[in-house]
């Protein structure tokens, strides 16, 4: 066990949109440790920075509440993960003390999968849901029944759907493009057929 003596922290955030948008998940962290050795020094501020980073960058798409205690209790193996890219500027290191900027960029795919594996509400779009929408049209038999199955599908396979109408036994909304085919193999494995028609996905059993 080591004796840490010091350890100072600062995350700043860059290039975040609004929401709804592709999320620009890149922040910054300056730090500067104190601890036994440089190495040991080193290794910690990019534990620390790592958490805050990823803290900073996607607290603006999630119940931040729910996202500091979710970091706090994560591994750092597991946390090592969400990061796609880092790098480092302004580095200075004595026998026991290092500082640098650290910058780092989270992958966007793997945060969204981890947030919702750990139960984080959320509003992070991934790249496949940035694209065009599809729109489906749904022929129910049972109206209720149907439409619940349809929409827990849905949901087991990642896929939001957006209602656009509702007509009788006849529902037509919008899903993202990139998630077509997750969708349609989700709704086959549930007995739901489907057709293109006119440019319209149609599904129905």
């Amino acid at each position: 066990m080591f004796n840490m003596k010091k350890i100072f922290v600062v995350a700043v955030l860059c290039g975040v949109p609004a929401l709804g948008m592709a999320a620009g998940l890149t922040g910054t962290a300056h730090v500067n440790i104190t601890s036994d050795t440089a190495a040991t020094a080193k290794k910690m501020a990019f534990d620390e920075a790592r958490r805050q980073i990823i803290v900073d960058v996607l607290s603006p798409y999630s119940d931040s509440s729910a996202l500091r205690s979710a970091v706090a209790d994560e591994k750092n193996a597991v946390l090592t993960t969400l990061v796609e890219s880092s790098g480092i500027s302004g580095e200075k290191f004595s026998d026991t003390t290092y500082s640098a900027n650290i910058k780092m960029t989270v992958n966007r795919v793997a945060a969204k999968n981890w947030l919702l594996g750990r139960d984080v509400q959320n509003w992070l779009s991934t790249e496949e849901e940035t694209g065009n929408k599809f729109t489906i049209v749904a022929t129910l038999n049972d109206k209720f029944a149907d439409w619940g199955q349809i929409r827990r599908v849905a949901s087991g396979a990642g896929v939001d759907l957006e209602t656009e109408s509702i007509n009788g036994k006849q529902i037509v909304f919008y899903a993202y493009a990139g998630k077509r085919g997750a969708l349609t193999a989700a709704l086959r494995e549930n007995g739901w057929r489907y057709q293109d028609r006119d440019g319209l996905l149609h599904i129905f059993k």
